[in-house]
């Protein structure tokens, strides 16, 4: 029995570093990370209690931290785009080598400042320099010994160029941020300040291991590593959608016909790639069946939306829009939900089209008066705050018993009164 297709985001090793940082930005807010980092910044309030309990309870909780954050490279550098599940990381002896280094850097970085206070600086930017060397050598070769030899740091450094200098960077950027922490503490409630710097401290220590993560398997192959997502996708037929995409492009040469057809019962399933919905896109397109990329567009932004991707979705509108100037979501919540999206991103006009449409099709929709109130609130932007006041005082007339009557006659008094002043 050919397995079900199962969503296992993967990231291309090829994809360029500049890129892999841009969306790792974002990398330790979404997914398990989001959660994780608010926790692990909300038990930083046992560092409150008194004396050594709390200082054996922050160790506790930056060894979680750091636990975390090797668990995120180790899933990046095995080629997944998300961030792992708390717990789902590997607990072999890279994983826990890379918390006990990191419990000591911690430590120096505190302990040698106070038998010397200039020391400080020289020793943020030491640890700053040769962590990223330990942490890569103890996720790709798993021996901590070697991960301490100077030697092995110089090649490591060597291999990556400069690109090294982005997991320093984060590391320097932690370190300052810890001193600031320490500054402005003092003029804060600790209650507040405590979870606020461990969250930005705990989110850039998981983005730089997400990073070295991502550095390691742009160069896998020089390690010896094979990604483990692309096992996985490959066990579990993941990669029968690239050969059904390397197909249709063959196919699609000489009979663009054949290959549409070719893609059809693949899109059907709602867990098809976006690639492949796109390659279809092209094929209509190209033998310009318009028609089918209406219906087609239809069907897409339906499960985009149930897919909570109201963005794509909007983007599937604009396409449908340059075929059918007059093209609208076919379902009277979807199309709303856009026009919201449309007018939070700017999209005035986007967003005034979608309502104008919408109260021309569903006149007698209950929903008729939130969407006209969004109108007439794009339409006051735009400076056409008559236009808007007309079209409150259609819809509240038609809709006299509406629990928002009362806000539409509002609306179309202030309305009224910015006019005449």
């Amino acid at each position: 029995m050919k397995p079900a297709h199962v969503r296992i985001r993967t990231v291309d090793p090829a994809t360029p570093l500049g890129e892999r940082f841009a969306t790792g930005l974002g990398y330790p807010l979404r997914g398990a990370a989001l959660p994780t980092l608010v926790g692990l910044a909300l038990v930083h309030y046992l560092g409150l209690l008194p004396l050594f309990l709390g200082t054996a309870a922050s160790l506790l909780v930056w060894g979680a931290t750091w636990r975390y954050a090797a668990e995120c490279m180790l899933h990046t550098a095995n080629g997944f785009a998300d961030p792992p599940d708390v717990g789902l990381g590997d607990s072999d002896r890279a994983a826990w080598g890379l918390t006990a280094v990191h419990v000591l850097a911690a430590v120096a970085c505190v302990a040698v400042p106070l038998y010397s206070p200039g020391l400080f600086w020289p020793t943020l930017l030491a640890v700053a320099l040769v962590l990223p060397a330990i942490d890569m050598a103890l996720a790709f070769d798993g021996s901590l010994p070697l991960a301490l030899n100077p030697l092995h740091w110089g090649e490591i450094i060597r291999r990556f160029g400069w690109t090294y200098l982005l997991p320093v960077g984060i590391n320097v950027a932690v370190g300052i941020l810890a001193v600031l922490a320490s500054l402005v503490s003092a003029r804060l409630p600790r209650l507040l300040s405590l979870p606020l710097f461990a969250f930005a401290c705990t989110y850039l220590i998981v983005l730089g291991f997400h990073l070295m993560g991502a550095m390691i398997h742009r160069r896998h192959e020089h390690f010896g590593l094979t990604p483990e997502a692309e096992v996985i996708t490959e066990a579990l037929g993941g990669h029968d959608d690239q050969r059904l995409l390397d197909q249709v492009r063959e196919l699609a040469t000489n009979d663009p016909m054949a290959a549409t057809r070719l893609l059809v019962p693949r899109l059907q399933d709602r867990e098809a790639p976006a690639e492949l919905h796109q390659a279809y896109r092209d094929l209509l397109r190209r033998q310009r069946l318009n028609d089918a990329l209406l219906v087609h567009g239809q069907i897409r932004i339906a499960a985009l939306m149930a897919n909570n991707e109201p963005r794509k979705a909007l983007g599937m509108v604009q396409d449908c829009m340059t075929i059918d100037p007059d093209f609208l979501p076919d379902d009277p919540g979807n199309a709303g939900a856009l026009a919201e999206t449309a007018s939070r991103s700017g999209m005035r006009r986007m967003a005034l089209k979608l309502c104008r449409g919408w109260l021309a099709r569903w006149p007698r929709d209950g929903r008729a008066p939130t969407v006209a109130l969004l109108a007439a609130r794009e339409l006051e932007a735009e400076g056409q705050a008559m236009e808007a006041a007309v079209l409150l005082g259609r819809i509240a007339s038609a809709w006299t018993d509406h629990p928002q009557h009362g806000e539409l006659l509002a609306r179309i008094q202030q309305l009224h009164s910015g006019t005449r002043a």
